[in-house]
């Protein structure tokens, strides 16, 4: 039952009044209250006018598509930004939120989506640099062990973090918030790099944490979960409040169209096409990593046919990275049929000399691998496309195509953007991750090679680059998309394969898996345990 805020239009209908959602929530007090406040960078405003009221005791969604304002809004609540206007409250008294020490003092904890860990060191020695100075090392490991266990995370203090899952690491995170006793945890898509499984951890012990009276304010893009643990949701679109809800009372279909103001386009299946010829081939394919704290490639091989796409899931940290360096030749091999392109070899051959025989890539980091945060978005254009578009000639750069290209990306995938030609870092995650997915499909590759497509973004724009993908495939391209989202998988991939550890499954007909399935490869239980373990589950 939406709550429509007052002359906002939603693009749906309201059934209950704000008093009605109000009433609800009767005896439980207020924990946080944002009344009016507004954020502005330069001529952009990302918060206008914002009321969020958040009590004791419940799971609160806050939801919106990429440059909603979101992050804003929490930034501040966590002190890393202030407000130009507006009032926050706490526990009904006004306060001043300067700094994250300000939040922390009163009892407001935040997860990031990006871990701030030292891999280099075990996990006491990181949640004891957060601590204030005087905290023991051993002291530390103690209270982690006491927390862990009470709250059904399970961490060991002297495992070095290298050596973590990423949920473990999240438990990290978790684990460190609960150490300064928050009365408020905000969560930044928590789910976004979780298995099935360790999601449902999650769950159970935000569900504890909430009947232990603290509250979560949580942030995600993935609504059917939202549906599942949030009592209350508050609706951001442009910056500014559209509706309150009790999301559990609504679709998955009607909190998609309160966050983008209209009915957000199924994705179709693929129209029927024939299969062609293998068109990406990997043989054998071991890479040591550059990092000394990677993931070793352990004898990859798999062969995608025109037409088709190739899903592999994973947990990161587990050779996703690894793999898409290699096959985008950033990574090189000095066998060159562990990698065929339309039957030329490649795996010795860089990443222009692969764009040129008509492959692309996407990578799963925005800002560094895909973009260069202080260009423009024509400049961007150009890093990638000087191989294989007409944006350099006779050795000098052709700004007007460059532009060209940019505004035909921007205006096909509805990126959100402040000037014609912005600089990359000016732009939300989602938005710039539209771009950057963009930027590869407009070039209609014959190979193209995703990571992470659709992280971070909202449910228009993940409707939009799924369908760009399947419509790519019924074209003839092939399609390989590395993943941690599964929904994702089962309605865009033809097969399924997961790495774990830096070796592959075996690769499976979508049609024969499910999400357990999936998720004990991701965990690394491969062949007869994975399928027994999932029939026991079901």
């Amino acid at each position: 039952m939406a709550v429509q805020a007052p002359d906002r239009d939603w693009g749906g209908q309201c059934g209950v009044t704000k008093a009605d959602t109000i009433a609800t929530l009767a005896g439980r007090p207020a924990l946080l209250e944002v009344r009016g406040l507004s954020k502005s960078f330069g001529v952009v405003t990302a918060n206008s006018n914002v009321d969020l009221t958040v009590v004791e005791g419940e799971i609160h969604a806050l939801l919106g598509e990429n440059g909603a304002g979101k992050s804003t809004l929490v930034k501040i609540l966590y002190g890393l930004l202030e407000p130009n206007a507006g009032t926050i409250l706490w526990r009904g008294r006004e306060v001043a939120l300067r700094a994250p020490a300000d939040a922390q003092a009163l009892g407001i904890g935040m997860v990031f989506q990006h871990f701030s860990l030292f891999e280099a060191l075990t996990v006491a020695e990181n949640i004891a640099l957060a601590l204030p100075s005087g905290s023991s090392v051993r002291a530390v490991a103690r209270q982690v062990r006491s927390i862990s266990q009470d709250y059904g995370l399970p961490l060991d203090p002297n495992r070095y973090v290298h050596s973590l899952s990423v949920g473990e690491r999240q438990r990290i995170e978790i684990v460190r918030c609960l150490m300064q006793d928050p009365r408020l945890l905000i969560m930044d898509e928590p789910t976004a790099v979780l298995t099935p499984q360790e999601a449902d951890r999650l769950f159970e012990t935000l569900e504890r944490l909430a009947g232990e009276g603290r509250a979560i304010l949580y942030i995600s893009h993935r609504l059917e979960e939202v549906k599942r643990i949030c009592s209350t949701a508050t609706i951001l679109r442009r910056g500014s409040v559209v509706a309150t809800c009790d999301p559990r009372r609504e679709t998955a279909a009607s909190l998609a169209r309160m966050m983008v103001g209209s009915d957000v386009r199924e994705v179709k299946p693929a129209r029927e096409h024939p299969l062609g010829p293998v068109r990406l081939e990997v043989r054998d394919l071991t890479v040591e990593p550059e990092d000394p704290l990677g993931t070793t490639l352990h004898g990859i091989s798999f062969s995608v046919r025109g037409g088709e796409v190739l899903g592999i899931a994973g947990v990161a940290g587990n050779g996703q990275e690894e793999l898409f360096r290699a096959l985008a030749g950033i990574v090189t091999v000095d066998r060159p049929d562990s990698v065929t392109i339309d039957g030329t070899p490649v795996g010795h051959r860089g990443i222009s000399a692969r764009r040129r025989l008509g492959a692309a890539f996407s990578p799963e980091e925005r800002i560094g691998e895909a973009a260069v945060a202080r260009f423009a978005l024509s400049d961007n254009v150009v890093l990638s496309g000087h191989a294989t578009q007409p944006v350099v000639r006779h050795g000098l750069v052709d700004r007007g195509r460059a532009r060209a290209i940019s505004g035909e990306v921007i205006r096909r995938f509805d990126v959100r953007v402040g000037a014609p030609d912005p600089l990359a870092g000016s732009l939300s995650g989602g938005n710039l991750q539209k771009f950057v997915v963009g930027r590869e499909m407009l070039r209609k590759p014959g190979v193209l090679v995703l990571s992470q497509p659709t992280w971070g973004v909202d449910a228009g724009a993940t409707a939009a680059i799924r369908q760009a993908i399947l419509d790519l495939a019924a074209a003839g391209s092939t399609v390989v998309v590395i993943t941690q989202d599964l929904d994702e998988l089962f309605q865009i991939a033809d097969r399924i394969a997961a790495i774990s550890r830096g070796r592959l499954s075996a690769v499976h007909p979508a049609a024969e898996m499910t999400m357990e399935r999936i998720g004990l490869l991701m965990a690394g239980v491969h062949g007869d345990d994975a399928a027994g373990q999932a029939s026991d589950a079901a």
